[in-house]
């Protein structure tokens, strides 16, 4: 069988990755989400997890032993230092746990879903990039509303991650959401069918 090859799926915080991305499940596109690997890579018991306890100290972990998430995006947001040591603890870590799970698709295309593809370096494993783009404010009013977390946060976040240009200067095609449900899907539908044409990723 021949081995798929990988679409990066990215986009700012709130602008409709997850939608975007259910949309390509529901048509059995395998896709490995950059944040789950992420999630699983800290989880109690994995050696990722005891080096954090020990970097930030016992503030970072719940009473159940799992990763306190919201105390330690609070430490590593406030310092570029601690978020630097943090991502190269945990990059390399969730590169190889993405590796593994992509190796195990089975479509004609996967899909690697992750907020910082071209921060992170994860857009070398992929080849051909789909950006789901929105405007700024409306990003901001989604994740608002969806999170319950405050303006400046969702700001902050935003600051972190690529900039809108970075991303799409990184973009084969760009999926642009500012509309409803249907038009979006609409949107997957034909996408998905243009894909299933490429060979590697290229026309």
């Amino acid at each position: 069988m021949k081995k798929p090859w990988i679409l990066g799926l990215t986009g700012g915080i709130g602008s409709g990755k997850s939608a975007v991305a259910q949309g390509f499940i529901e048509r059995g596109v395998h896709v490995v989400d950059a944040d789950h690997a992420a999630r699983w890579v800290v989880e109690p018991g994995r050696p990722a997890l005891a080096k954090i306890a020990e970097h930030f100290g016992a503030g970072v972990l719940q009473t159940n032993g799992e990763l306190d998430r919201a105390a330690l995006r609070k430490l590593v947001f406030a310092d570029p230092e601690q978020r630097r040591w943090l991502e190269s603890l945990l990059h390399p870590l969730i590169g190889q746990e993405i590796v593994q799970v992509l190796a195990r698709a089975e479509s004609p295309y996967a899909i690697l879903v992750s907020p910082l593809l071209v921060e992170s370096g994860q857009r070398q494993m992929t080849q051909r990039v789909l950006v789901v783009d929105t405007p700024a404010e409306l990003q901001i009013q989604r994740t608002i509303t969806r999170d319950q977390s405050s303006e400046e946060q969702v700001r902050a976040i935003m600051q972190a991650q690529a900039s809108r240009e970075e991303r799409l200067r990184h973009a084969h095609d760009v999926l642009v959401n500012d509309r409803d449900m249907a038009w979006l899907d609409a949107e997957v539908e034909r996408l998905h069918n243009f894909y299933l044409t490429l060979r590697g990723g290229q026309p």
